[in-house]
């Protein structure tokens, strides 16, 4: 079972009608291409009916994230104690830099945040899960191991 936030469950349901609304769009379009006559050479008909088929994957993958993940409760975390949804300020033991990392369940995929995404998943969300401030986490990279120090939970 996987966690997600309150607010990724919002987001995912938003995607769901997103794609849900392009239902009629993509069989006006696969209409129109069909009138245009033999469907053996017709690029368009090909495409809509790609469309078609790429959007209801989506639909079914998003449906099936909902009906497996489950909504964390986040009135239930220990203050103090690093858990979904958290935004944490890391202190690399090796050159003192920070960084402010966000433990999610799913990715955004957005970029432009302040906080660097990291899913549960992961091997830094999962050391960083359940950990507390002024904590040495160990986290094994691709690059090697690398040790970050729990700074702050704001």
């Amino acid at each position: 079972m996987e966690f997600i936030t309150q607010e990724e469950k919002q987001d995912l349901e938003k995607k769901l009608k997103q794609h849900e609304s392009q239902r009629p769009v993509l069989s006006q379009r696969i209409a129109e291409a069909r009138a245009l006559g033999d469907l053996k050479e017709n690029a368009d008909y090909h495409a809509a009916r790609e469309d078609q088929g790429l959007n209801e994957a989506e639909i079914r993958r998003i449906q099936q994230k909902l009906k497996d993940a489950s909504v964390a409760d986040e009135s239930h975390i220990p203050e103090g104690i690093v858990f979904l949804g958290s935004v944490v300020r890391l202190r690399d033991t090796e050159d003192n830099s920070e960084d402010l990392y966000k433990l999610v369940g799913q990715a955004s995929g957005r970029f432009d945040a302040d906080e660097i995404e990291v899913t549960t998943s992961s091997p830094m969300g999962e050391a960083l899960l359940k950990a507390r401030v002024g904590e040495t986490i160990k986290v094994d990279l691709p690059r090697g191991t690398k040790r970050f120090e729990i700074a702050e939970i704001l």
